[in-house]
C-alpha cells in the first residue's frame, strides 16, 4: 500500500489547522543589559518563522522550584508544517514565541522545547514545550 498520497492529504489538512504564527529561536548567550536591568540574548537565531498550531498538551500544570522562584509549568504541543521537518537544529532548550493567535491568551507566550517527536507517518512536526512562567 502506497501511503504517500494519504500522508500528503493528511499533512495538507493539518496545515489548515495551523492558525497561530510562531518563531522558533535558538537562544543566544545571556548578556546583562544595565540600561534595562534585564538579561537579554542578542545573538539569538531564528530557526523558523511561520504557521503553527499551539495547543495545551494536558489540562494539568506543575509547580516547580527554579532557584528561589516558584514556577508554574504548563505543557503545550506545537505542531509545525511537515515541510520544515528537516530543520534538525530544534532541540530541547530552543524557544517558541507565539507572535499571533486567534486565542489572545496565546499571543506573546514564550515556550521552551522539552522534546521533539519524529515519525515517518506524522502529519506535522510536533514539539513538546512548556511555559515556565
Amino acid at each position: 500500500m502506497d501511503l504517500a498520497p494519504l500522508l500528503a492529504a493528511g499533512r495538507a489538512a493539518h496545515e489548515e489547522l495551523m492558525v497561530d504564527t510562531v518563531q522558533v529561536l535558538a537562544p543566544g548567550s545571556p548578556v546583562y543589559d544595565s540600561a534595562t536591568g534585564a538579561t537579554v540574548r542578542p545573538d539569538s537565531r531564528v530557526l523558523y518563522s511561520g504557521r503553527a498550531r499551539v495547543k495545551p498538551a494536558a489540562a494539568v500544570s506543575e509547580t516547580a522550584q527554579t532557584g528561589q522562584r516558584l514556577v508554574v509549568q504548563r505543557r503545550y504541543e506545537v505542531a509545525l508544517p511537515w515541510s520544515v521537518a528537516a530543520l534538525g537544529t530544534v532541540v530541547p532548550g530552543v524557544q517558541v514565541v507565539v507572535d499571533a493567535s486567534p486565542d489572545p491568551r496565546l499571543a506573546g507566550l514564550t515556550l521552551w522545547v522539552t522534546s521533539v517527536a519524529e515519525s515517518a507517518t506524522a502529519t506535522a512536526w510536533r514539539l513538546a514545550a512548556e511555559d515556565r512562567s
